[in-house]
């Protein structure tokens, strides 16, 4: 069974927060409280962490209620992306914003989110906010070691956030091979094709490789092609900590009609806001 379960309220997408559902949800206080509680109880013994933005814009900030409704409706830690939905992925995130909930939430541990690129972010972030820990999203794109340098860096020990293109190569080998043993072939070998770019970001590797390895059609010719890069070609240091992932934004959210009037009803205004899902 599952071992942790996690109630993302980070979703900025359109398709969902028009249903009042994602980011949005927050703002309907009641509604937020008897979802979180509701998944506590259904879990049983299974903790119950929730994830949350800012807010819906500057002038809808959430996330100071938000998040002692969730640690006083069960949850076992609260995390913010430290942006709003209307920000998207844009901009910087503010990691003022998880010291102030650091210092709202007292009760349950308290994660951070947002622009840790490389495991030195992560440890400002915890440095700079005082929060508990932190979670990663687009950072671990064409980057899966970084948990294992997050990890390291909590313990003391020296990482290395620029590893020479053997390291990246064998990982983005081994990504393909598990993605092809799992989907099969011809799924696994498209569905790598969009961890190339994130793969390969900063480092010195032509438009023509890149273009070959995104259009192989078989695991044997995309290891071919992988065969042909220089191992021993280095991360430029400008290249460190580059963003990887979406970046769009900022644009307006769009909410149900009725959404801002009450905002302690539990009723849920967008039908269908439950069955939408997405990142965040």
């Amino acid at each position: 069974g599952a071992e942790h379960i996690d109630l993302n309220f980070g979703c900025p997408v359109r398709k969902v927060t028009r249903h009042g559902g994602g980011s949005a949800l927050p703002w309907r206080r009641t509604l937020f409280a008897n979802v979180v509680a509701g998944a506590v109880e259904g879990a049983r013994d299974v903790p119950v962490t929730v994830k949350l933005r800012m807010g819906i814009d500057d002038d809808h900030l959430t996330y100071l209620d938000a998040g002692p409704i969730a640690a006083a409706s069960g949850a076992a830690a609260v995390a913010l992306h430290a942006r709003t939905a209307e920000q998207a992925y844009s901009g910087r995130a503010d990691w003022s914003a998880i010291a102030r909930l650091k210092e709202a939430v007292t009760d349950v541990p308290v994660l951070g989110n947002g622009d840790i690129w490389v495991a030195a972010d992560a440890l400002r972030m915890v440095d700079e906010t005082g929060c508990d820990g932190v979670v990663v999203g687009r950072g671990c794109l064409g980057r899966p070691w970084l948990f294992g340098d997050l990890a390291a860096a909590f313990r003391g020990e020296a990482v290395d956030s620029a590893p020479p293109m053997a390291v990246v190569r064998d990982a983005l080998r081994d990504h393909a091979r598990r993605l092809c043993e799992w989907y099969g072939d011809h799924v696994g070998i498209r569905d790598i094709r969009k961890h190339v770019g994130w793969y390969l970001q900063g480092y010195p590797v032509g438009p023509a490789v890149r273009r070959r390895l995104v259009q192989a059609d078989t695991l044997d010719a995309f290891e071919a092609i992988l065969d042909e890069l220089d191992p021993s070609v280095a991360l430029p240091g400008d290249a460190i900590g580059l963003p990887r992932g979406h970046q769009h934004g900022p644009r307006p959210v769009t909410v149900p009609d009725g959404f801002w009037a009450d905002r302690d009803s539990p009723e849920l205004l967008g039908v269908g806001a439950d069955s939408y899902t997405s990142g965040g």
